[in-house]
Order: C-alpha cells, then structure tokens, then sequence
C-alpha cells in the first residue's frame, strides 16, 4: 500500500470511554476512507486494545508497563522504521514526545497529536511544537496550546465524538456478579488516569462523605498510574473500601457505562473520563470545574459543575442530584439530546479525516 495511506495510532493503554472511545472511533473512521491503520500502545493494561484486535486492526504493544517509559519509546521508534506511515498520529499529551522523537526515524511522514488537554509544560510543548498539527478537542484547549508556543496554524479544533462504546447486552445482575457489586443498589463510575492531575482525594472525601448520608451507594473507580497504592491506602484509612470498587481496568465498561446512576469527575481528565460517553448514554454528570467539564457539561441542564472548593460541594452537589428522580431524568434526555446536536460523530470523522491528508 502507498505508504502515505499508512497511519500508526500511538495511545497508552486505555479502556473505551474517553480518549479511549475517540480510538477506537478514529481508527474506524480512517479504515473506513482507506487508510491502513496500526496501533502502537505505549503502556500495560486498557480493554481498547483487545477490542480493536477483535474489529480486525493491527496492535503493537511496544509498552508493558503501567506508565510509558523509554524502553517503550525505542520500540516505538523501530516500529516506524518497520512500518514506514505516513502519518503518526498520538493521542494524548503524554505521547507528544514520543511521536516527535518517532517521526524523526521516518522524516517522510507527517506528525499529528489529538489533545483533550492543554499542554503542561514545556517538554510537552517542545514537543508540540515539532509536529505538523496538533488536534484540540475545544477552543480552550487550543487557545492554551497557542500560548504555549504552538503555532496557531498548526492547531485545528475537532470537537470529540459523542459515541458510546456500544454494549453487549450484559444484563446488571451479571455486572454485578463480575465487579463483585450488589445489584440492588445505585453505582457511581468515575473514569481516570491515578496521578495527581485527577485530585482523586476529593474523591474519595466525596465518597466518605455521601457515605453518611446515603448507605445504597457503591463506586467503580477504573483507571491505572503511579497513585494506585496510595489510592487504595487511603480508601482504607477513610473506611469506605467497602463501597470503592477501584479496579486498573474494566472489561465490561460499556455495559456498566448504562447501569449507573451518575458518572462523576473529580480532576482535569481528557473528555471527563467517561463524562462524554455517559451523557451520550443519557447518564447525567457531576465534576469539579475544569477545561474538559466546562467543555462537555452544562450546569444545571445537563449536569453539575462543581467548583474546586469548599470541598464539601462536591458530595452535596451529587446527593442533591441523586435524591431528585425528575431532576435525574431531565439532566439525563438533556444530556443525551445535546450530545447528538453538539458532538455528532460526522463531524469528528470530518475533521479527523481532513488533518490526517494535510488539511491543518
């Protein structure tokens, strides 16, 4: 095949809501136009992976460890001198070094990074500003990219695609069996990497907190990083490991994606972790204000933002919300209606397309 048909996806390890879903649904799309696509993941874990394996794709591990390390960057790099694409396109901020570095190995091809966040740092902005477009999913996010540098020819707002991980059928009580929940009661899910960007200790106060209010309550926690201990320490100290499901990964995500109450956010993660997906299921939001809540929710229509102190909001936001069944169903039609007007899929596989053959 013509070597500029060939695109190479670098993505961590990750599982498919978020940055995850935007994926799979890119992978999909560029198949789709021609393009043969390969998947280079850079870390351990995640169920995109297996699930692009499963859709026919091609998916290297150059990575298996819970974060990216150099080791993983070398394989990368000998992947693209194998592969010679003509496109290398990352996602995420934590690959922008990794697909600077790996298209000098092929100074043939083009290289283009899709961000959920602003760029933090100047490593990450040396980075950026080496590829040929940078790809941001809001005007915010661009606008930070500007300031740090980035040419602003080289940026192009895609807004992200409100597509659900489509679910297989999997009825609660199996879920529930899986995940090692009770059926019976209400499930949170939070979606996040475990570093620090996440502020995952308001989440959990959060989840002490309700805890005394509410007792029908459990928390899935899905994400994998260098906090993960500490994590867990914590939720023991705090005495709700019995409500806390946290796990590195989850399998059955898509499903569990339409059996919970509410999703919630409690950092500054790409498309809110499963913020995004869960309104395109018609599942109401609660996050701590921050680029991608302002982004993905309105307050008071489809969802709560929450600012970042007192702490105390953000439980009292989300017991309001789950002690108000009308209020529940109408954040959750509205959710679900502006994600078709707002982030309809056509329009990112547009743009997608349009970066990928040089039209940043």
């Amino acid at each position: 095949m013509d070597e500029a048909r060939k695109v190479l996806i670098v993505v961590r390890g990750l599982d498919p809501v978020g940055t995850g879903r935007q994926v799979e649904v890119a992978a999909e799309t560029l198949a789709a136009a021609g393009h043969a696509v390969t998947i280079a993941v850079t870390t351990a874990g995640g169920g995109t992976p297996a699930r692009l394996v499963a859709r026919g794709f091609g998916v290297e591990r150059v990575g298996d460890r819970p974060v990216g390390d150099v080791a993983a960057t070398l394989r990368l790099a000998g992947l693209v001198r194998r592969l010679r694409p003509g496109v290398i396109l990352g996602f995420g901020r934590s690959q922008a070094f990794r697909v600077a570095l790996a298209r000098r190995c092929a100074p043939h091809c083009r290289g283009l990074v899709w961000l959920g966040l602003p760029p933090s740092g100047p490593r990450q902005a040396w980075a950026l500003g080496r590829l040929d477009a940078v790809i941001a999913t809001s005007v915010g996010v661009g606008d930070a990219c500007r300031r740090a540098g980035i040419a602003a020819r080289r940026i192009v707002v895609v807004p992200p695609a409100a597509s659900a991980p489509p679910a297989s059928g999997l009825p609660r009580h199996e879920i529930a069996a899986r995940l090692g929940l009770d059926a019976a009661l209400i499930w949170t899910l939070a979606v996040a990497p475990l570093e620090s960007s996440a502020r995952l200790s308001r989440l959990l106060w959060a989840i002490d907190q309700l805890g005394v209010v509410r007792h029908d309550l459990q928390h899935v926690l899905v994400g994998a990083g260098p906090l993960r201990t500490a994590v867990a320490r914590q939720s023991r100290v705090q005495e709700i490991a019995e409500r806390l499901f946290l796990m590195p990964n989850c399998d059955v995500l898509p499903d569990l994606l339409g059996e919970v109450g509410l999703v919630w956010q409690s950092g500054d993660v790409a498309l809110g972790g499963a913020v995004l997906d869960g309104q395109a299921r018609g599942v109401p939001a609660v996050a701590v204000e921050s680029e991608a809540a302002g982004h993905l929710i309105v307050d008071g229509l489809t969802g709560r933002i929450v600012p970042p102190l007192p702490e105390s909001e953000l439980p009292r936001r989300v017991f309001g919300l789950l002690e108000d069944g009308d209020l529940m169903r109408r954040y959750a039609a509205a959710a679900a209606a502006r994600s078709a007007e707002v982030f309809p899929a056509a329009r990112f596989a547009a743009g997608l397309l349009s970066v990928v053959r040089g039209g940043a």
